[in-house]
């Protein structure tokens, strides 16, 4: 009996040391894996804690190790620092260019420039581990060299006060993608609280400004993003892009229903118009609840997965703007763990590869392409419109007649949802214009 039951723990024994080395094969290829393709997190909050504890102020900011300086040490937003990124193998992030509800219709605008202005001196104060980067082929360059790629993503359409003007400067400052709502509408977008039980719509969607804003990002060469907003702006906002469009941190709303994840019937029309959907690890939008395992979040990756396809999904974990992380992820340096689950599961080195960052630099390289936008049918075609021309008189918010264009150069909504083909630009002749500098 007493051989049976030394058999029986011995074969336990060798279960779980073989279990182990299984699990830390996977971890090394993981990690192999992310020296060769560049980790690309679509949003991180570290910009408004440094605003919040330091008044944006970097001379005392010690960004190599934040676990051992107060407050960092002591919060439960904190989750980054040099150290745990090159931990992590992060290779390139998008910080974020935060901008309060509560700053709408007052200085909204200044505090996204002292947010810009704040990412690209943390950035400058770090060269030997950090670089600026406003493309994709930029992403990759830093990977080789080894530095982190810094990116800025602006976070609230109200950012832009109804101004394509001050859309196109935060454009020049290095914004790469503008995220089209916060918790609050705009006066041209609806949020996502707009679908929780009680709201009531603001507009239903996006209005017409809203789509010439989400033309003019296509222009530009800077990428929509649907995270934080309703449903039917989603919907909108993807008919109306004539690129691919990116959620920069949410997760599927079929496994937590939470009004901030991506229902199954937008991620089949994500799937269709190429764009990406970079999951969130907050546990309110994984379980629905304050509790969260990394296998949970592994879970809301292969649904993505399943539904839009693995060219769709990515990873926008929301460090540093969150209390709460998944137990496994608790912070930016957890990621290898992850990938090395998803293995686990099933997936190939060639498809982590793309939820790693190979999916964000597809799109990014796909906004980053010219996109000829229509003119509206009541224009006259043979009318020679300049660049100047296009961008005269464009402060305007709502209601207006995509035929006001014709006299008052506001960009155009088109009259068809059908992507355009690229093409020749002969200064309104083929009835389109290309992205450009004004």
């Amino acid at each position: 009996m007493r051989m049976v039951v030394g058999i029986m723990v011995l074969g336990q024994l060798l279960t779980r040391l073989l279990l182990a080395a299984h699990a830390g094969d996977r971890l090394a290829a993981a990690r192999r894996i992310l020296r060769d393709v560049p980790l690309i997190d679509g949003h991180n909050d570290l910009p408004w804690n440094i605003r919040k504890f330091l008044k944006n102020q970097l001379r005392d900011f010690r960004f190599d190790d934040l676990r051992e300086t107060h407050p960092w040490s002591r919060s439960a937003w904190s989750h980054t620092d040099l150290r745990r990124l090159r931990e992590g193998m992060v290779a390139a992030q998008f910080w974020s260019a935060y901008v309060p509800c509560s700053s709408q219709h007052l200085d909204s605008v200044q505090l996204a420039l002292e947010q810009i202005d704040l990412i690209r001196r943390l950035v400058n104060k770090h060269p030997q581990s950090m670089v600026l980067v406003s493309s994709a082929d930029g992403i990759e360059r830093a990977h080789k060299d080894g530095r982190l790629a810094s990116l800025i993503g602006v976070e609230g359409g109200h950012a832009v006060g109804a101004s394509l003007a001050v859309l196109r400067m935060l454009y020049e400052l290095g914004a790469r993608y503008l995220t089209l709502t916060h918790t609050c509408n705009t006066p041209w977008a609806d949020c996502s609280t707009a679908d929780e039980p009680g709201q009531v719509p603001h507009i239903g969607g996006l209005s017409n400004f809203g789509k010439n804003i989400v033309l003019e990002m296509n222009r530009l060469g800077m990428m929509v993003d649907l995270s934080h907003v309703s449903v039917p702006t989603m919907l909108d906002a993807m008919e109306a892009s004539r690129a691919p469009v990116i959620f920069s941190h949410s997760s599927a709303h079929a496994l937590c229903n939470s009004s901030r994840n991506v229902p199954d019937h937008a991620l089949r029309l994500l799937a269709q118009t190429g764009g990406i959907v970079m999951v969130s690890f907050y546990p309110h939008f994984i379980s629905c609840g304050e509790k969260s395992t990394l296998q949970d979040v592994a879970a809301h990756i292969n649904h993505i997965r399943k539904i839009a396809g693995v060219d769709h999904v990515g990873i926008g974990a929301g460090y540093d703007g969150i209390n709460l992380t998944p137990a496994g992820l608790e912070d930016v340096s957890k990621y290898p763990e992850l990938f090395a689950e998803l293995l686990a599961r099933g997936w190939s080195e060639k498809d982590i590869r793309k939820l790693a960052g190979l999916n964000l630099i597809r799109v990014f390289k796909a906004v980053e392409e010219e996109y000829p936008i229509p003119w509206p049918p009541c224009c006259q075609v043979n009318q020679l419109w300049t660049i100047s021309d296009l961008i005269k008189h464009t402060n305007h918010v709502s209601g207006l007649d995509p035929c006001n264009f014709c006299s008052v150069g506001v960009l155009p909504i088109p009259d068809t949802a059908a992507a355009v083909g690229k093409g020749s630009y002969d200064r309104g002749r083929d009835g389109t214009f290309r992205r450009g500098n004004p």
